[in-house]
């Protein structure tokens, strides 16, 4: 049997906001068809603060936010404008072009509010990098679940567990959130071929091996575990079908760098589908 890799978090800020960056890294460049892993630290946000990501663009992915805790205000350039509370999946389908911001909501601002999630990027497959952009809104009553000796299962996108997600995903995924209680366990069976998990809090094993806490522990194709907790504890799990490399460029990924090199240039040019009634905008990176 191989031994699963362990992916370090890599922690940044983005616009105050603390966060853990787990994929992309140098020793892995996706999972199945994520390609870009945001843990949002928990946060305390004073009365008169919160989060603030002005529009910006994306091509050749689909974006899903997923909170534990506060709220966003997802509103993009289809004209989607959608409050996401915990538990909701926010799915945006970027293809050839499209643009949003994300802002804690107004009536969060005022009495101050706590934010704590996950937000992941998913490729699209090669034929489907320049299809026309979507937005597609699920409250938490419409994803899957299971619960059994201790052990709860939520469906978030793709197929696994004998779950399948509402979420409209564009190639073969899991995405699964999982608690289990003290002394549960969970049989993890080689259903995709990529698979990796990320223990959110407390403390599990991975057969005979302590699961590393946040941390993204990637395992061997085609072979299964058992997943053990030592204490309540909360994961996700996600994999899928691989699609091939993809060059990424800031908000851009895409298996051809002209597709890269043509969105630059466009969104430069303010070429660029824009979030009604925003003005602000974030510019290209140097580079």
């Amino acid at each position: 049997m191989n031994a699963p890799l362990l992916l370090r978090a890599r922690p940044e800020v983005l616009e105050g906001q603390p966060i853990l960056r787990l994929l992309p890294t140098a020793q892995c460049r996706s999972v199945g068809p994520f390609v870009f892993f945001d843990h949002i630290l928990e946060h305390d946000y004073p009365p008169g603060g919160g989060l603030n990501i002005d529009q910006h663009p994306h091509i050749g992915l689909s974006t899903l936010s997923y909170l534990f805790e506060g709220q966003l205000q997802h509103r993009d350039s289809l004209g989607s404008d959608q409050l996401v509370r915990p538990g909701d999946v926010s799915w945006m389908t970027a293809g050839r072009g499209v643009a949003h911001v994300e802002r804690t909501p107004a009536q969060l601002r005022e009495r101050g509010s706590r934010l704590h999630g996950l937000q992941v990027w998913l490729a699209l497959p090669e034929a489907e990098e320049q299809c026309q952009a979507s937005y597609s809104h699920h409250t938490a009553v419409s994803l899957p679940s299971s619960e059994a000796l201790g052990v709860e299962i939520r469906l978030i996108a793709g197929s696994g567990f004998c779950l399948e997600s509402p979420v409209p995903v564009r190639s073969p995924t899991l995405y699964a959130e999982l608690k289990l209680a003290t002394g549960a366990s969970l049989a993890i069976a080689a259903e995709h071929p990529e698979r990796a998990l990320y223990l959110i809090d407390g403390e599990a094993r991975l057969d005979d091996r302590p699961l590393s806490l946040r941390g993204l522990t990637l395992l061997p194709e085609g072979e299964t575990f058992t997943l053990s907790a030592c204490s309540e504890c909360h994961l996700v799990m996600l994999g899928g079908q691989p699609l091939g490399p993809r060059r990424m460029y800031w908000n851009f990924v895409a298996s051809d760098q002209a597709l890269i090199a043509s969105a630059r240039v466009r969104w430069q040019d303010r070429d660029w589908p824009q979030v009604p009634g925003e003005r602000r905008r974030i510019e290209l990176p140097p580079g």
